[in-house]
């Protein structure tokens, strides 16, 4: 018996979205750009594809540009729009906790002058938007910020930033890779210009992404070399990567309530069982304002590592949340920046269910974290019960 919960990092593939590419493989061999009947057969594939992902954030689907992932849109929308902005707007507006994929370019960009201003979170991971908002000013080039954070879970409120950024002319980013499919999206509601999609976080297949775009955003090309994509994201799209991605986010749009349903009381019935099995166990992140499918938790007595290791050995797939370099597990920016220590950072794992979860599997990773908690606790105890704290 296995359970994979580590689906923030990446869902299996659905079905359908499997099927569907295996038929564009076999059907189509045309570039989209090509005028002669294959190549406007692939591009009405394209299309088709642009309409299912653009529905699924209630979106039209000419403000839909596909991209190589996650990452590459949050590059193209944050080097892109701090393009666009001119030199009198040389600001951005963040937060602490946010994605590496946004952390670096708005790094990239403050070493090259832009200030940045870094909301942190609250202990439960919450940004609070008025702190957001008050950040924004004339000078404001951009604010970016998660609907979702990967690895705690906590969600946005992002009205009042919206407005705010409306009134001082920012274009407002948001990154949406773990927040569509998991909770209602609505491009146009939330009142942000740009808006990050990752297909493999929802159970489409992994290097295709895509980006909205609302109309009349600044935004500036960062791959140069061909007009596709409206002249944003120049390059020969993954057709059979946007056929997969569409076949996935129509398969959501039609299950997205009961599949939510069912995953929230899987997640609930796994942290309840965690919290009876094993004493003093910490959720990092609210009770409430969370994604349900998130359950980041601080394991007593034992190093996330080891114990992430031991029940790979078991077969639960989890994740830390964490970078690695050089060897040395970092512990996470995201619990540091909610006032946790080093060492509670490194003693915390990130469990995360998806379309494909099952009661089995809830069932198995239960009794197995329990148990494997105990022998790795009993075999190498950490002795500072403080420094989890």
């Amino acid at each position: 018996m296995s359970a994979y919960l580590d689906h923030n990092a990446g869902s299996p593939i659905r079905p359908v979205a499997r099927a569907a590419m295996a038929r564009m493989a076999e059907a189509s061999h045309g570039n989209p750009a090509s005028i002669h009947r294959m190549g406007q057969a692939a591009r009405r594939s394209l299309e088709a594809a642009r309409e299912q992902v653009a529905k699924l954030i209630e979106a039209p689907a000419r403000t839909i540009v596909f991209t190589s992932g996650g990452t590459e849109s949050n590059n193209l929308a944050i080097f892109g729009a701090a393009r666009a902005a001119g030199e009198s707007r040389r600001h951005i507006v963040t937060s602490s906790i946010e994605h590496s994929s946004v952390i670096a370019p708005v790094a990239d960009l403050e070493g090259s002058g832009f200030s940045v201003t870094r909301v942190a979170p609250d202990r439960d991971g919450r940004i609070a938007p008025e702190e957001i908002a008050e950040a924004i000013d004339d000078r404001t080039a951009l604010v970016t910020l998660a609907i979702v954070n990967a690895e705690v879970g906590t969600m946005l409120a992002t009205a009042p930033i919206a407005a705010a950024a409306a009134r001082a002319g920012a274009t407002f980013h948001l990154d949406a890779a773990q927040a569509v499919g998991r909770i209602p999206v609505a491009a146009t509601d939330l009142g942000c210009d740009l808006m990050t999609i990752s297909a493999h976080k929802l159970g489409g297949p992994a290097g295709i992404g895509a980006l909205y775009i609302r109309p009349g955003a600044r935004l500036a090309p960062v791959m140069l070399g061909g007009p596709q994509e409206r002249g944003l994201r120049a390059g020969t799209p993954n057709l059979i990567g946007a056929v997969g991605f569409g076949a996935a986010a129509e398969e959501v749009a039609r299950t997205r309530p009961d599949e939510n349903r069912r995953v929230a009381a899987f997640a609930h019935a796994l942290l309840s069982h965690l919290r009876g099995a094993i004493p003093g166990l910490r959720l990092n992140g609210p009770e409430d304002g969370r994604a349900a499918n998130t359950i980041n938790v601080t394991f007593p007595g034992v190093r996330g590592e080891s114990l992430l290791i031991a029940l790979d050995l078991e077969g639960v797939a989890v994740s830390m949340g964490s970078a690695c370099a050089a060897g040395a597990v970092e512990p996470s920016h995201v619990l540091t920046a909610m006032g946790r220590s080093a060492d509670a950072a490194r003693s915390s794992l990130r469990l995360s269910l998806g379309w494909s979860t099952t009661a089995d599997e809830i069932a198995y990773a239960a009794a197995a974290i329990a148990r494997v908690w105990r022998r790795v606790a009993a075999a190498e105890p950490l002795r500072d019960a403080e420094a989890l704290r």
